[in-house]
């Protein structure tokens, strides 16, 4: 047996044995932990591929918000003009591409497809939100900093007045979205706005298989749309257990 089928057929038992392993090998898992917080530090687990979790830092005591990635067609249609029209609108739906996961990896890639979907629902407060190793703020900037200790950071946010935030951009294909069709190389990924600088804190590589989860453990300052700042800081990415994308993040608001 090549090695190629010998993977196929490996992903293809895992699947049949267990609905919580996804078929690229830990890249999905179901969510098995409840939110909590204590002080300074908030854990989540983010593992799900069908929701979004919103964190309030002004409130970060009253928990979190899950609210679900939609995936119902909006507008169907089975023209292709109007299937390339909207993909090239940044409009929210599930974008679909297939990558070359047994092979180069998902630097290889092609778009397939694009189907409308309601837009992402948002609490009416929040700051950042979670999901797996994407993340995105609500009108805010990023900066990686190079330190790795909140001890270390200055003393204020106005020591950073200087340097360059990112915002969050438009992205349709990070989000992943929808597996049924990931034994083919195809993935369906929500189209919305995420922080890449932020959402570096944890990065997914493909190859190799199974796939490798890195952690990147400097402090990020946020700069919200009000002009308060936050330093946020990936400290783990798995629960007890091994779940990936479980997520304990120290946090330091106002900053």
């Amino acid at each position: 047996m090549t090695k190629r089928l010998h993977i196929i057929y490996w992903l293809g038992a895992m699947l049949s044995l267990s609905a919580c392993k996804d078929v690229l090998g830990n890249l999905y898992d179901d969510p098995a932990d409840t939110p909590s917080t204590t002080q300074n530090q908030l854990y989540v687990d983010a593992s799900s591929w069908a929701d979004w979790h919103y964190i309030d830092l002004k409130d970060v005591g009253k928990g979190f918000v899950t609210m679900s990635i939609p995936l119902s067609e909006q507008t169907p249609s089975d023209s292709s003009t109007l299937n390339s029209q909207l993909s090239t609108l940044n409009s929210p739906g599930i974008y679909t591409y297939w990558y070359d996961v047994f092979g180069e990896g998902l630097s290889n890639y092609r778009y397939e497809g694009f189907r409308p979907t309601e837009p992402q629902p948002e609490p009416a407060q929040w700051s950042f939100a979670v999901h797996r190793n994407n993340v995105r703020t609500n009108g805010g900037k990023v900066l990686e900093t190079n330190y790795v200790l909140m001890e270390q950071l200055p003393a204020s946010s106005e020591a950073f007045k200087d340097s360059i935030f990112t915002a969050d951009e438009w992205n349709e294909q990070d989000v992943w979205t929808v597996q049924d069709q990931m034994l083919q190389g195809l993935i369906g990924s929500q189209g919305i706005k995420v922080n890449e600088v932020l959402s570096s804190w944890l990065r997914v590589d493909i190859p190799p298989m199974p796939p490798l989860f890195t952690l990147n453990s400097h402090i990020f300052i946020v700069r919200f749309a009000d002009g308060t700042h936050a330093a946020l800081q990936l400290v783990n990415h798995m629960n007890e257990k091994g779940t990936k994308c479980c997520l304990t993040i120290n946090y330091k608001y106002p900053y």
